[in-house]
C-alpha cells in the first residue's frame, strides 16, 4: 500500500487514525495540513464519549514524513476525507463533518459535494484563502526549494504539542490555492447548519479566510476564541469547542429532536 493511502506509512507517534462506534449519529473529524489525528484526537474522544460514532482519519500523505506529504496534493486529501465520510454514512443515519484549518476547508467541500448527506458543519480556524506571497510563488518555488520550516505548533497553552511535520513540502503547498478557489466558488451554496470557531490570534490562517467565509455566508455563527492560537483544539479554549460541538450536533440530530 502506498503512502497516498494515508495510513500505510504512519511513523509519527500519536498520528494514528481514531475510530469509535456509538449510536446512529456520526461525526467526521478532519485534521489540518501537515498535522494528523493527534491535532483533533481530544475533540474526537469527547464526541465519542457522548455516544456518537466518530472517525478521525489520517489524510493521505500525512502522519509520516514531509517527503510523503510532498507526493500528495489537495485532491488526495479530499479523497481521503470523502472515503471516511462514505464509510461513516454507511453505518450512520446522520453524519456531521468537523475540521480544523485545512480540515475545515475539506469539511466545506464535503458539504458541497455530498449535499443533504451532511447534516451540519463545525469548523475551527478554517483555511479558505492565502495571505502570503509564498502561496503565490509556491508553484514556481517547488522547482527550487523542496521544503520550508514547519507551520505547525501554533499553540498558546504551555507544553501542548501538535506533533506536526517538522518541514513543509512546497509541492503540497502549491496545491492549496486550487483547493481554496474550488471551495470558495461554491461556498455560498452551503446551506447546512454551520458553527465557526475563530481564534482572535492566529499565526497560520490570516484574515483573508474569514473574509471569504463571511462574504459567502454572512449569516454564519462565529464564536471567537480569546485564549487560543491556531491549533485551538489543543489549546486553552478546547473545552469550549468540544462542548459547543456536542451541543450543536445534538441540536441538529433527528434522534435528539424526536426524543
Amino acid at each position: 500500500m502506498s503512502s497516498k493511502s494515508g495510513e500505510a506509512g504512519i511513523t509519527q507517534p500519536g498520528a494514528e487514525p481514531f475510530a469509535a462506534d456509538g449510536g446512529p449519529v456520526g461525526v467526521l473529524v478532519l485534521h489540518g495540513f501537515t498535522g494528523s489525528p493527534q491535532t483533533v484526537r481530544p475533540w474526537a474522544e469527547h464526541l465519542a464519549a457522548a455516544g456518537l460514532t466518530v472517525r478521525a482519519p489520517v489524510l493521505p500523505g500525512h502522519g509520516a514524513t514531509w517527503q510523503d506529504l510532498g507526493r500528495t496534493g489537495w485532491l488526495d486529501w479530499y479523497a481521503g476525507a470523502e472515503r471516511a465520510f462514505t464509510e461513516l454514512s454507511a453505518v450512520c443515519e446522520q453524519v456531521f463533518v468537523t475540521g480544523i484549518s485545512m480540515g475545515g476547508c475539506l469539511a466545506f467541500r464535503l458539504a458541497q459535494t455530498q449535499s443533504a448527506k451532511v447534516s451540519g458543519l463545525v469548523v475551527v480556524n478554517p483555511s479558505l484563502a492565502g495571505d502570503t506571497k509564498l502561496l503565490v510563488l509556491a508553484p514556481v518555488l517547488k522547482h527550487v526549494v523542496r521544503s520550508l520550516s514547519s507551520i505547525g505548533g501554533d499553540i498558546k497553552k504551555p507544553g501542548a504539542q501538535e506533533g506536526a511535520l517538522k518541514r513543509t513540502p512546497v509541492a503540497a503547498v502549491a496545491t492549496l490555492p486550487q483547493m481554496w478557489r474550488t471551495t470558495a466558488a461554491q461556498l455560498a451554496e452551503v446551506t447546512q447548519p454551520l458553527l465557526v470557531y475563530r481564534s482572535m490570534v492566529d499565526h497560520v490562517v490570516g484574515p483573508a479566510s474569514m473574509r471569504v467565509l463571511m462574504d459567502a455566508l454572512p449569516g454564519a455563527e462565529v464564536r471567537p476564541l480569546a485564549n487560543s492560537y491556531h491549533v485551538a483544539t489543543l489549546d486553552n479554549d478546547a473545552p469550549e469547542i468540544f462542548d459547543g460541538t456536542l451541543s450543536f450536533v445534538q441540536k441538529h440530530s433527528v434522534s435528539h429532536q424526536n426524543g
